[in-house]
Formats: C-alpha cells, structure tokens, sequence
C-alpha cells in the first residue's frame, strides 16, 4: 500500500507535467501529437517579427515562427526566421513568406503569399521573404512628403512675413495712410464730377435726342440707298477694271520714243546745228540782238525828245503828209 501511494503520487506529478508541456506548446501553437514541418526564410530585417508570431495563409494561421536567430557565419547579418507549419497544409514552393502589420502597435506577423508551382514545399524548404512596410513606417512614408511642403511652406511664410514686417515700417505706414486719404479725396471729386456729368446730360438731353436722331436718320438714308451705293461700288469697280486693261506696256515704249527723239534734239543743239543750236552756241546773234535793242532805245529817246522830227501837223491845208525832210537818224556807233 505504501508503494501503490507513491505510484499513484508520481504518476499525477508526471502527468501534470505533460499537461503543462502539452498546454504551453498548445498556446504556442505547437501540437505534439501532430504532424508539423519546418519551413525557413531567410531577411535582411525582420522589424519587429519575435517567436511565436502566427503564420497566416490566405487569412487563416497555419502555424507559427518557432525561432528567429542570426544566419551562422553570414558577414551581411542576415536572420533566419524558422516556422511550424501544420502537415496538412499543402503551400507552392514558389511562396513568399511576406513579414507584415498585425495591428497598430507594431505587432508582426508571417502572410504566405502561395504563388502557383508543380510542386508544394517540404520539412526543412526555404520560402522567398519580404518584407512589408508597418503601419507607422506607412504612414511615415506618406506624411514625410506633407511634412517637407509644410516645413518648406513654413520657410516660405517666415520670409514673407519679414519682407512684409521690412516693407510696412512707419514710414511705408504713414504714405499708405496719405495714399487712402488721396483716394478718399479722389473718389469724392470722381463723385462731384459724376453729378455734374449728370446735371450736364440732363441739360442737354433733347440736344442728344436731336443727336441720336440724326444719326438714325443717317442709318436709314444709307439702308434705303443701299443698292445705289452698290452700283457706284460696281461702277468704280467697272473703271479700275477698265484702268487695269489699259496696255502700260504700249504707253512705257512710246515715252521711251519721245525721251529718245528729245536726247536727240539736245545734242543737235548742244552741238550747234539748227537755228536753236546756233542760237545758245553762237554769240554773233546775241551781239546783233543787243546792238539792235540799244539802237531801238535811242530812238525812243529821241522821238520823245524831237517828236517834231518824226511827226508833223498841218492845221490848214490837206493831208497831213510826211514832211518834206526828214532828218536821218544815225545809229550810233559802238
């Protein structure tokens, strides 16, 4: 009886401890009496990832990362992360074990991407990784290009604001304060001159009545002598027609006929043919002329001096003949 009470003491201690061994590997994920398999996948950085983290396929946990530790001997410090998945899962070798968000703290988790392949993976295979921004990295990602215009906005808006605070000193202020002072002055005298524009077309209302009558009239004159207008239009057309026929050509060669016969008759006279040509050419002529127009003033001259000599009168008697004698006029030598 002694020994039956020990049996019995040691084989509820030795059950208790396999419960607790089953129950800390159940929350573990880790099912003794099932078949597993060990798959691995090698990163660069987990971000986070711990054992235990669950392994998920399509949504579903199939499993759990046992282990993560450095990669033994790897100079780049690369980590192998080791996973438990159940035996009855049936994974494409082709899959990508994907390290993602599992919620908003930064919890990670293991997503299998199954990408189609001929043949699934076995115990001991190692899965492509990556990994999958967080949340807080995500929304890090999108905020820090808000954050650079708002930092650069916030720059921009200092810089005004000390253009703005150097510009409107006392003295820009004060010529600001007499600008909107000649403003007001000219808005008032545009206001004087407005009314006194009105009082002036209010005078003169009929005459622009008058006015705008006229013009109306003249409108209707022009639309009741449109089609007149029109035929004096055609008419000038009809006689620039008529002016464009007009042979130029036949005109320019007899111009050039008539500037041919003048050179011609220039260099007769410039030459001294012809009574012309002697004319400018020879003095002789110019010499007589002049001789002859002295001789002429003479005898003016004298006949109004001795119109007596030239001119007689008989009172009695017949005819008023020429005199009997006359005395001869000498022209005078030269």
């Amino acid at each position: 009886m002694k020994y039956a009470n020990e049996i019995k003491i040691g084989a509820l201690v030795f059950l208790g401890i396999f419960v607790t061994i089953w129950g800390l590997n159940f929350l573990k994920g880790k099912h003794i009496f099932s078949k597993q398999r060990h798959l691995y996948a090698i990163c660069g950085q987990i971000d986070g990832l711990l054992a235990a983290s669950p392994v998920y396929l399509n949504g579903l946990r199939v499993g759990m990362v046992e282990d993560v530790y450095f990669y033994p001997g790897d100079t780049a410090r690369r980590i192998v992360v080791r996973m438990i998945l159940d035996n009855e899962i049936s994974i494409p070798r082709n899959s990508v074990a994907r390290i993602a968000s599992s919620d908003l703290i930064g919890g990670r988790t293991i997503q299998i991407i199954p990408i189609a392949s001929d043949k699934n993976v076995e115990s001991g295979d190692t899965l492509t990784s990556e990994t999958q921004l967080s949340i807080a990295q995500e929304v890090n990602k999108q905020v820090a290009p808000i954050k650079a215009k708002a930092e650069s906005m916030l720059a921009s808006l200092d810089s005004v604001l000390a253009v703005i605070q150097y510009v409107f000193n006392k003295e820009t202020r004060d010529n600001l304060a007499k600008s909107f002072e000649s403003i007001s002055r000219a808005i008032i005298t545009l206001e004087h001159t407005t009314t006194t524009f009105d009082t002036i077309v209010s005078a003169q209302q009929s005459r622009l009545s008058n006015i705008f009558s006229n013009v109306e009239s003249i409108s209707l004159n022009l639309k009741n002598n449109n089609q007149k207008i029109t035929e004096i239009i055609n008419n000038f057309e009809a006689i620039s027609d008529s002016i464009a026929k007009v042979s130029f050509a036949k005109t320019i060669r007899n111009a050039d006929k008539v500037l041919t016969e003048t050179s011609q008759i220039m260099e007769k006279i410039n030459s001294g043919k012809g009574s012309l040509g002697m004319l400018i050419n020879n003095d002789s002529l110019y010499t007589y002329l002049k001789y002859t127009a002295a001789d002429v003033d003479l005898l003016v001259k004298d006949l109004k001096a001795n119109p007596k000599r030239y001119v007689h009168f008989s009172l009695i008697g017949g005819g008023g003949g020429a005199p009997k004698t006359q005395k001869k006029v000498e022209t005078p030598k030269q």
